[in-house]
C-alpha cells in the first residue's frame, strides 16, 4: 500500500467519523482492500498513477461533501464490477445490499452501446434520472467520478477533453445545480471553461490574481466592520469571504458584453448565524452600515428556491462606494447550500435503499412522467434540457400551494402541472384576482387559478407559448391523437406558411410537392406522414422548408447564397434603402443583413459576416464568441466583411446603462456630457430609489466605436456614478 494512498484513506476514515460517529470504518478499511485487490492488475490511470487512486479519490470527495458511510463505500467500490472480475453478487455478500444497490446503480449508468452521440447523451440521461429514482446517492457517486476525472482531464488528448468538458458543462453542471450540489457545481463548471474555451479561463484567471491582494484587503476590512457590528448586538455569527468563480466571471462578461474592469460586484461576503431570526437581524444591520441597492434584495428564506436553497441576498454601495454583495443564512442552510440534495438524503446504517426526501420528489415525478410521455431519444433530450437550464419562478395556487415553472412560464404550463387534464382542457386564468391572456408570463408570488372547459382542447400554437417540457409532451401527445386527415392539412398550410416568410428568389425555387427526399432525411416514409408530424408539432415547418432550399436548389457559392437575399420589388427595395447598413462583402453591398445582438458593432470594429439560413446575413465583431463558434462549426458560412465609405452619414443606436448616487442636476450633468460630446440622445429614462440611487437608460445615436467609447469615458470621470455599462439592443 503506497504512502500516498494510505494517506488517502486515513483521511477518509478521519472525515467521516467526524460527522457520522456511529460509522463502522472497519467496512470502509474492508471495502478499500477488495477494491485494491480487484484493481492490482488495471492499467495505470493516464496519469501514471495507480487506477486504485480513483476510487480513492471519489471516496474522498463523497466524504467531504458529508456522504453517508453506504455511499462513501459505494465509491471505493464503484468501478470493480465494470473494470474488474468482481461481480454484484460478491458485493451483496460482502457490503449489504444497499451497498451493492449503488455500485450496481453507478455501474449501469456507464454500460450503454448507442448509434449516436445524442442517443447516448439521451440514453445515459434516462438510466441516470431511473437510477436517481430508486436512489439519490447513485447521482452523487456519479458527480464525484465526473469531478475526479475533470480535475484529471489534462491526461487525455485534446480531442476527448473538450468531448468530455462539453458533456459535463451541458447535462452534469447544470444537474448539479438543480440538486443543490453548489460544491460540485462551480468546480465541474471551472473545469469545463478550461478546456472549452483555454483563453478566456486563463485571461480571467489572471486577471483575478492581478487585483487579488486589493480585493482581500477590502474584504477583510468589510468582515471586521460587520463582525464588529454584529458582536455589539449580541449576535453571534460567522462572516466570510465569498470567492467569485472563473466559469461565472466569464459568463457574466459574456452574456452582458463587458470587460473584466466594467464587474462591480467582485466584492462579497457570507454571514451565518445560529437561526432565522438572527439572518432578519443581520440584514438589517448590514442596511444601517451601508445604503441598500434598490431592487437587489431576495428573500430566499420566506420563499426557497426548487433545490431547497434558503439564503437573504442583498446588495448595498461600500464604503468606498463600490457594490458589495451579501449572502445571510444560517448554518443548516449553508450545509445545504454547499451539499444540496446530499444534506437531505440521510441513512442509517443498514437501510433499504430507495428511501427520499421530499425535496427531490418533485423533479424526479415529472422528469419519470416525461420519460413516459416521449418516446424519441432526441426529444427526451431536447425537453430535459430545457427544464436543466431555465431559472425558476413560484406561482401559488388558491390553496396556498407552490409551483415552481421556468421562467418565462404561463398559466397552460400551470394548469398541465397541477393535471393533465387541467391542462386539456383549459380556456382561461386568472393571476391576483385578474383575468389574463394563456400567454402571460409569471412573475415569482403570483396566486393562478386556471378556468376549464370539458369541450376545450389544445391548440397547436400552444407548443409557442408553452415552457415546459412536460406540458409541450402532453400536447404534442394529444395532437398526434387527432385525426390524421386534420393534422396533414394542417401541416400542409404550416409549410406554405413558412416558405411564404422566405426572401421572393428562394420562394420561387421551391416545389412544397415534391417532399419525397426531404422525408427520406426526417425518417419519414411518405409525405402524408410528414405533413402530419407538422400538423401535430412534432418537426418545425420551417426546418423542412430550409432544407428543401439547400437540398433542392444549394447555390453554387455563397456569392450566390447572399445575392439570392436581395429584394426584389420597388417596394422592398425602398425598404432595403432605407435600412441598408454601411458595410460590403466582396466589393458587393445592400444584401439583407443586420447587427448581431451579441456584440454591437460599430464603425471601427473589425467585423466579420455570417450567412445565417433564410435570415440573410449578420455581422458580428471579428472577436465575438459567437462568430468563433461559426467559424470553426460553420467556416463555409463565415465571410469578411468592410464597412463601407458611407458610414459617415450612418448613425447607430446604443443603449447604456448609469447608475449613480443622486443629487440635484445629475440627469441635466449627464446629458450636458454626451450633449459636448456632439452626441444625440434619442431617448432616456431615470428612476431614483428610495435609498438615493438613480438609474438612467439613455439610446444614443453613434456613428463609430471610438465615439461611444469616448462619451463613456467622460462619464466615468463623474464622482457620482457607480457604474456604466452597454446594453444590448431593445429589439
Amino acid at each position: 500500500m503506497g504512502d500516498v494512498q494510505v494517506t488517502n484513506l486515513d483521511h477518509i476514515l478521519h472525515r467521516v467519523k467526524t460527522y457520522w460517529p456511529e460509522a463502522e470504518i472497519t467496512r470502509l478499511k474492508e471495502a478499500y482492500e477488495f477494491a485494491l485487490d480487484r484493481h492490482k492488475d488495471d492499467a495505470p490511470r493516464k496519469t501514471g498513477e495507480p487506477f486504485i487512486t480513483h476510487p480513492l479519490a471519489v471516496a474522498e470527495i463523497l466524504a467531504d461533501i458529508e456522504a453517508d458511510p453506504p455511499s462513501v463505500i459505494a465509491g471505493v467500490l464503484h468501478d470493480t464490477v465494470e473494470d474488474t472480475e468482481a461481480t454484484i453478487d460478491e458485493i451483496r455478500k460482502q457490503f449489504g445490499d444497499t451497498v451493492a444497490e449503488l455500485v450496481d446503480g453507478v455501474t449501469k449508468l456507464t454500460r450503454l452501446s448507442f448509434h449516436t452521440k445524442q442517443e447516448t447523451q439521451a440514453s445515459n440521461l434516462r438510466k441516470m434520472f431511473l437510477a436517481m429514482a430508486r436512489d439519490i446517492r447513485v447521482i452523487l457517486i456519479k458527480f464525484a467520478d465526473r469531478l475526479h476525472n475533470m480535475r484529471t482531464l489534462y491526461a487525455l488528448a485534446p480531442e476527448k477533453q473538450i468531448t468530455i468538458a462539453e458533456e459535463t458543462l451541458q447535462i452534469f453542471a447544470p444537474l448539479a445545480h438543480r440538486l443543490g450540489v453548489w460544491r460540485f457545481k462551480w468546480e465541474l463548471e471551472d473545469y469545463s471553461l478550461r478546456y472549452l474555451e483555454p483563453e478566456q479561463y486563463y485571461e480571467v484567471a489572471r486577471l483575478l490574481g492581478h487585483g487579488r491582494e486589493e480585493r482581500e484587503a477590502r474584504i477583510q476590512e468589510v468582515r471586521q466592520a460587520v463582525s464588529e457590528r454584529l458582536k455589539e448586538t449580541g449576535i453571534n455569527a460567522q462572516v466570510q469571504g465569498r470567492a467569485k468563480h472563473i466559469y461565472s466571471i466569464a459568463r457574466k462578461m459574456r452574456d452582458q458584453n463587458i470587460s473584466f474592469e466594467q464587474i462591480a460586484d467582485l466584492a462579497a461576503i457570507r454571514i451565518i448565524t445560529d437561526s432565522v431570526a438572527d439572518c432578519y437581524a443581520a440584514l438589517g444591520l448590514v442596511h444601517e452600515l451601508w445604503m441598500p441597492i434598490q431592487g437587489m434584495f431576495t428573500d430566499y428564506i420566506a420563499k426557497p428556491k426548487s433545490n431547497k436553497y434558503q439564503s437573504l441576498h442583498t446588495k448595498v454601495i461600500g464604503s468606498d462606494n463600490s457594490p458589495l454583495e451579501v449572502q445571510i443564512r444560517t448554518w443548516e442552510m449553508h450545509k445545504v447550500a454547499e451539499y444540496g440534495v446530499a444534506a437531505h438524503w440521510r441513512y442509517k446504517e443498514g437501510e433499504e435503499a430507495g428511501v427520499g426526501a421530499d425535496e427531490q420528489i418533485t423533479l424526479l415525478r415529472q422528469v419519470i412522467e416525461l420519460e413516459t410521455d416521449l418516446t424519441e431519444s432526441h426529444e427526451f433530450l431536447e425537453m430535459l434540457q430545457l427544464d436543466l437550464f431555465q431559472d425558476q419562478v413560484f406561482v401559488f395556487t388558491p390553496g396556498g400551494d407552490v409551483v415552481d415553472l421556468p421562467a418565462g412560464a404561463g398559466p397552460i404550463d400551470f394548469a398541465y402541472r397541477i393535471h393533465s387534464e387541467v391542462g386539456h382542457h383549459c380556456v382561461g386564468a386568472k393571476v391576483n384576482g385578474q383575468q389574463v391572456p394563456l400567454t402571460y408570463t409569471f412573475s415569482n408570488g403570483d396566486i393562478a387559478e386556471i378556468s376549464t372547459n370539458p369541450s376545450a382542447e389544445p391548440s397547436r400554437d400552444w407548443l409557442d407559448i408553452i415552457k415546459t417540457s412536460s406540458a409541450k409532451a402532453k400536447v404534442r401527445r394529444h395532437l398526434k391523437g387527432k385525426a390524421r386527415a386534420e393534422n396533414i392539412v394542417t401541416g400542409r398550410e404550416s409549410l406554405r406558411d413558412a416558405l411564404g416568410s422566405q426572401p421572393p428568389a428562394l420562394r420561387t425555387l421551391v416545389d412544397l410537392e415534391q417532399l419525397t427526399e426531404v422525408c427520406q432525411k426526417h425518417g419519414y416514409t411518405h409525405p402524408d406522414d410528414l405533413l402530419a408530424a407538422i400538423g401535430y408539432g412534432d418537426v418545425e415547418a420551417l426546418t423542412i422548408v430550409r432544407d428543401l432550399v439547400e437540398e433542392k436548389a444549394k447555390p453554387e457559392s455563397l456569392a450566390e447564397e447572399v445575392a439570392r437575399l436581395r429584394p426584389e420589388t420597388d417596394e422592398q427595395k425602398s425598404r432595403r434603402d432605407q435600412s441598408a447598413l454601411p458595410v460590403e462583402v466582396d466589393g458587393a453591398d445592400g444584401f439583407q443583413c443586420r447587427l448581431s445582438k451579441c456584440c454591437s458593432p460599430l464603425p471601427g470594429d473589425d467585423i466579420t459576416g455570417y450567412v445565417t439560413r433564410g435570415r440573410g446575413l449578420t455581422i458580428h465583431r471579428s472577436d465575438c464568441k459567437n462568430l468563433q463558434y461559426h467559424a470553426v462549426n460553420e467556416p463555409h458560412r463565415v465571410v469578411p466583411l468592410n464597412w463601407t465609405g458611407e458610414t459617415a452619414a450612418s448613425v447607430f443606436r446604443q443603449r447604456v446603462e448609469v447608475i449613480a448616487a443622486d443629487r440635484a442636476g445629475l440627469f441635466s450633468h449627464i446629458t450636458a456630457i454626451v450633449s459636448d460630446c456632439g452626441i444625440n440622445i434619442a431617448q432616456a429614462t431615470a428612476t431614483t430609489t428610495e435609498s438615493g440611487v438613480a438609474h438612467l437608460t439613455l439610446t444614443l445615436d453613434i456613428r463609430t466605436r471610438r465615439d461611444l467609447q469616448h462619451v463613456l469615458g467622460r462619464l466615468r470621470q463623474l464622482i457620482d456614478v457607480i457604474s456604466i455599462r452597454q446594453l444590448p439592443p431593445s429589439s
